[in-house]
């Protein structure tokens, strides 16, 4: 299988970290004096690019011409209708290049490159700081690089006033993964002076390295028992509970791995937590939280804290604006936003039901539930339904295929959201009732 392999044998992991000397170079440079703002902005764009062309190779261009567009269309549309054909372009660009994936995978039945993978997932991150900029630009929050159609500013002027907008949109640190910035930190974080720009804390970066390590360790360790154990077309039983669990922990080490990693990019260039939050600033949002994850026992909260920014971003662009099924349209947009694979649809499909379920069943324990000794049966019942429940979105979310799909849809392991299901069911037609 191949979510099996080595974390440091895995392209991301190698790209970000030749990329750490250079996140380290940065930080160092911002603290002199003579490392003007513009020299900052030109640096982490050209580092962009040259990390892009090295981890993507002639892929780059589905990269390139997206942000390049981007720019363009933020600086020429109005604040009031600039976020909805920027938002129509870049998924539709996104969605082509889906519709490739597809084609090769399904239709073809070849494996796509992997260069073309790094440029999808690098392309979706993409997708999150245009969408975030050009909200940002709609609700004036940000203003547009724009000196007017009509002044007298020569050509070269109006590509230095693109200049960080463009840098935010390719800047090396965050273009192959990391934490959502939002423009208005970003800008913060490079124009600061000199005598603000936070040392590099190589205390904090070991600790982090730890972490990935100690990781590994674990994913090593598990590895071996799934590679031995069958498959889910032929476990029973307890089996299939046992290997969906421990597949699903295989998945969330390696997310894990990586998330830690590109945090630490961040930190080395100066973008991370460690740089602080001034007068207006975003402060910085990490995309995990381990403790939070294994030990909630609300399908809802793992939910908001997987992946954090991310969660933080689909609120903000679907959630809110949403009038009708908020929560639906959220999790469909999700699936959209992957790709459209049969897993990833009825994963995400199902996360949502789940999420609904989750609200239900913990509104309703907390009314009748009193005694401590029943309440906390029912938190370790629930903890562990929740992280049951998880893994089987995880498994169909990442197996993908139609295949694999009907493969677990055929296990032991639906039971768990299907006995969600009922009590979604049977509680909502309860709460009917009573209205």
């Amino acid at each position: 299988m191949d979510w099996l392999q080595l974390f440091f044998l895995h392209p991301l992991s190698f790209y970000q970290g030749a990329a750490f000397p250079f996140a380290l170079l940065f930080n160092y440079l911002c603290i002199l004096d003579t490392f003007s703002t513009r020299a900052r902005y030109l640096f982490l764009l050209a580092g962009g690019g040259v990390l892009a062309l090295a981890a993507m190779g002639p892929y780059s261009l589905l990269i390139f011409i997206p942000a390049l567009c981007a720019v363009a269309l933020v600086s020429f549309l109005s604040p009031q209708e600039v976020h909805r054909l920027t938002f129509f372009f870049q998924m539709g660009w996104q969605t082509l290049c889906h519709l490739g994936l597809h084609y090769t995978e399904y239709y073809l039945g070849e494996p796509p490159p992997v260069r073309f993978y790094i440029t999808l997932s690098s392309l979706m991150l993409l997708t999150q700081r245009v969408t975030s900029l050009s909200l940002d630009i709609c609700e004036g929050k940000v203003e547009a690089p724009r000196r007017g159609v009509r002044s007298k500013c020569s050509f070269s002027e109006h590509l230095w006033d693109a200049l960080p907008h463009f840098s935010y949109l390719l800047f090396f640190p965050a273009l192959l993964g990391g934490s959502l910035c939002s423009f208005r930190r970003f800008q913060a974080c490079v124009q600061r002076s000199s005598s603000l720009c936070p040392s590099i804390s190589f205390r904090a970066l070991t600790w982090r390295g730890l972490q990935i390590l100690g990781l590994e360790c674990l994913k090593v360790a598990l590895r071996s028992a799934v590679s031995a154990g069958a498959g889910l077309d032929d476990c029973q039983q307890l089996e299939c509970i046992y290997l969906m669990w421990s597949t699903a922990w295989l998945f969330k080490l390696t997310y894990y791995s990586h998330w830690i990693l590109d945090d630490s990019l961040l930190h080395a260039a100066g973008f991370g937590a460690e740089a602080g939050q001034g007068p207006g600033e975003e402060g910085y949002v990490p995309d995990v939280d381990i403790w939070t994850l294994e030990t909630t026992h609300r399908i809802s909260l793992f939910a908001r804290q997987w992946n954090r920014s991310t969660a933080l971003w689909l609120r903000r662009l679907v959630f809110r604006k949403s009038r009708r099924w908020p929560l639906l349209q959220t999790f469909a947009f999700s699936a959209w936003w992957h790709g459209l694979h049969p897993g990833q649809v009825f994963g995400f499909l199902c996360w949502s039901v789940m999420v609904k379920a989750d609200y239900l069943i913990h509104t309703f324990a907390n009314v009748c539930i009193r005694s401590w000794p029943l309440r906390l049966l029912y938190r370790a019942l629930t903890w562990a339904h929740t992280q049951l429940i998880i893994a089987y979105i995880m498994l169909a979310v990442e197996g993908r295929s139609l295949s694999s799909l009907c493969q677990l849809c055929c296990s032991y392991n639906s039971l768990f959201p299907v006995m969600y299901g009922l009590l979604l069911f049977l509680l909502a037609e309860r709460k009917d009732k009573r209205n």
